[in-house]
């Protein structure tokens, strides 16, 4: 079910929202200061183009300065609207009967989007 799951949620934007975050990641990269931010777009890309039956657990070393300074880093500069735009597509989703399992699927994202640093995602 999982699969089909995955599946119907590529084809009805989870590549777009993937390969936006794909494509953020890869310009984040472009500096040395942005390297860490773009591993976190990519972590957040991977969740996004298979969200399904993976999820975001605490890393090991995730409770510590250097994450936390990074995770206020990242809502100061973007993590806050990236935050909004899944809860509104997950309410959105929500309504309707058959969408409350993709509105799940950005409400699960609402949580990395807004502090991604110190999780890692298990497919």
């Amino acid at each position: 079910m999982k699969t089909l799951g995955n599946i119907i949620w590529v084809i009805f934007g989870g590549f777009m929202i993937a390969l936006e975050y794909f494509i953020a990641g890869f310009l984040m990269l472009i500096t040395i200061i942005g390297i860490p931010f773009g591993i976190q777009a990519f972590k957040l890309g991977i969740l996004a183009l298979w969200p399904f039956g993976s999820k975001a657990v605490d890393g090991e070393g995730s409770i510590g300065c250097l994450n936390f300074v990074m995770n206020i880093i990242w809502f100061i500069v973007g993590g806050f609207w990236i935050t909004l735009t899944h809860l509104f597509w997950g309410i959105l989703f929500c309504i309707t009967i058959v969408g409350i399992p993709f509105g799940k699927q950005h409400f699960k994202l609402v949580h990395l989007a807004l502090v991604p640093f110190g999780k890692r995602i298990e497919i």
